[in-house]
């Protein structure tokens, strides 16, 4: 293995990141490293706490990969152990930590996604239950031994509930020095987190040190905002584009990105290369409709394939700017006299994943049926041979209803 000039993979791992603590330390690694054709550890802790991801999660799995792609070594940890405890991270109260089961079908389906975007061919996978789940409570005694309790009161979020007297749990000191301990374990160069996750990987660095380890370097990632513009993205908050998700979907929902975050996106979340980005950032200036659909473009490409990219910009051009009906609009049949919901219908459809999200699409105007728009959600069908009603749900599900 042949490392690219230290200049040239710092251009690389610079892209997006907000902080790299100390970066002249990572410069050193990275220049031993290629003096002795060895690559680096980079290491990622993930808790499975759920099981879908999305692009807000690819910041960091893309940084991850652009580390493969520069031949270093990568390790994905799942927090077998530490998801049990509960990462205190942001949190205004105790996090409820996960069962054991929980956290395996999660981890299941985040590695099946994570590997859309990492190299599966070149990832090291572990799961820190291995080590941290064979420690016996003297160990715990003298892990905790290590930091003081005037430095974990230091952190953010612990200070803000102490301030406000808010309960904080003594298992949530332990949750730092455990992911500090998968460094130990691991003798980790470099670990990478998002802002939030400041303190702990600090603390990661400070137990190294107690070790007689070279300590790792603190890489930090922003958080991404959701399509709303104002808050970082989460499935909680209704603003986020799944990685797993359909690919007219995705296309619909990358449009509803604030002109203002364009570029942000393309340099966090796209596989665009480095060097065409200051041309994407003119076009923005200049063009930002159309630079906006070939970040559209892009993304679904990234995740579903050229094809499916190009069938998403003919769909909604066909569905929005035209206000056509899809050629590809599912159909669904029904028996001739059958009196249904439409609630039902929807449901039967899948265009939503609950009534409770086809009750809101209802109220909040979402749900037209022959280009009527349906406010009650007691509406009811009754289907009588040779009808056939074209459904809408939301900006971007069509279906024909028909009767058999």
């Amino acid at each position: 293995m042949s490392f690219i000039p230290v200049d040239q993979q710092m251009e690389i791992i610079r892209r997006g990141t907000v902080e790299i603590l100390p970066e002249e330390e990572l410069i050193e690694k990275l220049k031993k490293s290629r003096k002795e054709n060895k690559p680096l550890k980079i290491k990622l802790g993930v808790d499975p706490t759920r099981p879908d991801l999305h692009l807000g999660h690819s910041v960091i799995l893309r940084k991850m990969r652009q580390f493969q792609d520069l031949g270093h070594e990568v390790i994905l940890i799942i927090g077998g152990f530490t998801a049990m405890i509960g990462d205190p991270t942001g949190q205004n109260k105790t996090r409820p930590p996960l069962s054991l089961e929980e956290v395996r079908e999660n981890a299941e389906t985040y590695i099946e996604q994570a590997n859309s975007i990492l190299d599966e061919s070149k990832l090291t996978l572990t799961n820190n239950y291995d080590w941290l789940g064979e420690m016996d409570f003297m160990d715990v005694i003298k892990l905790s031994s290590k930091l003081t309790v005037a430095r974990m009161i230091e952190r953010d979020d612990f200070s803000k509930r102490f301030e406000n007297n808010e309960p904080i749990s003594l298992h949530e000191f332990l949750y730092p020095l455990a992911q500090g301990q998968d460094s130990v374990h691991l003798k980790s160069d470099v670990e990478l987190g998002g802002t939030d996750q400041k303190f702990n990987l600090l603390v990661g660095r400070q137990l190294q040190k107690e070790d007689g380890q070279e300590p790792q370097v603190c890489l930090m990632m922003p958080l991404l905002v959701g399509t709303d513009g104002s808050a970082k993205m989460s499935k909680s908050y209704d603003n986020y584009i799944g990685i797993n998700e359909a690919p007219n979907d995705m296309y619909g929902k990358s449009l509803s990105i604030p002109d203002d975050l364009i570029y942000t996106y393309y340099e966090l979340v796209t596989d665009v290369d480095t060097s065409e980005l200051p041309a994407i950032k003119e076009k923005i200036e200049s063009d930002p409709r159309n630079a906006k659909h070939d970040l559209a473009f892009t993304i679904v490409r990234m995740y579903h394939g050229e094809e499916a990219a190009k069938a998403a910009v003919k769909h909604f051009e066909q569905t929005v700017i035209n206000k056509e009906v899809p050629d590809d609009a599912p159909e669904f049949q029904f028996e001739t006299g059958e009196e249904l919901r439409l609630l039902d219908i929807i449901s039967e459809t899948g265009f939503t994943s609950s009534n409770g999200e086809t009750k809101r699409m209802i109220k909040q105007g979402g749900v037209t049926l022959d280009d009527k728009k349906i406010t009650d959600k007691n509406y009811s069908l009754t289907f009588k041979e040779g009808d056939e009603f074209t459904l809408k749900v939301g900006k971007r599900n069509f279906g024909i209803l028909k009767a058999k």
